[in-house]
This record gives C-alpha cells, structure tokens and sequence, in this order.
C-alpha cells in the first residue's frame, strides 16, 4: 500500500492556494498553476523590495536636483555644501524638506553655503 501523503500534502496545497487569492482562472484552481505562479509572485516580490529603495533614492535626488537649480546649484554643489557644513541630513529628509517648506530649505543652503 502506497502512502499518499494525505493531510500534510493537503495542508501544504492549502498553503500555496491562500497565497493565490485573487488570481485568475486556473492560476487559483489547480495546484500545480498556484505554485508557479505563487513561486513566481514571492521571487518577483523579494527583488522589487530591493528595486523600490534605489527608486526611491532616485526620487529623492531627482527633487534635490530640482530645489537646488531653483536656488542656483546644481544636485553635486548642494551636496557638497551640506557636507562641508557638517549637516547630517539624508536625502529623504531633505526633499521632503525642499517640497514642505521651501523657505526653511533655502535657509539650510544658504547656511551650508556661508559656512
């Protein structure tokens, strides 16, 4: 007599059929269309988590960019300004800076430029 597996196999199909909700035809139905396509989805997933920090940072030096031609820099200068001035804010901080309050933006350049 064989052994089929039985409510393990059914507990790991399960598994894989939860993480499909929401697909469409057969890649919902038959188990062995879920797991490709599940597989498929995680790898996808674990790779664009990567992507969308570098997206992100991308974003951010992008509005940089932009704030510091506004004021007669460019992105580098701007950089290199705050470096030298000693001021430890990222990136992130700020272009959000620069869009929410451009006046204080301003002020932080000039100070990184007088120093």
């Amino acid at each position: 007599m064989r052994v089929k597996g039985g409510l393990q196999a059914k507990k790991r199909h399960n598994k894989y059929l939860h993480l499909a909700k929401g697909y469409r035809a057969g890649r919902r139905t038959l188990y062995r269309s879920v797991r490709e396509g599940v597989e498929r989805a995680l790898c996808f997933a674990y790779r664009d988590r990567k992507v969308r920090k570098r997206d992100m940072r991308s974003l951010w030096i992008t509005r940089l960019g932009a704030a510091a031609k506004e004021l007669g820099l460019n992105y580098s200068k701007l950089i290199d300004c705050l470096k030298k001035a000693n001021v430890e804010v990222n990136r992130k901080l700020l272009s959000e800076l620069a869009i929410s309050d451009p006046q204080a933006f301003a002020a932080l350049v000039k100070n990184a430029q007088n120093s």
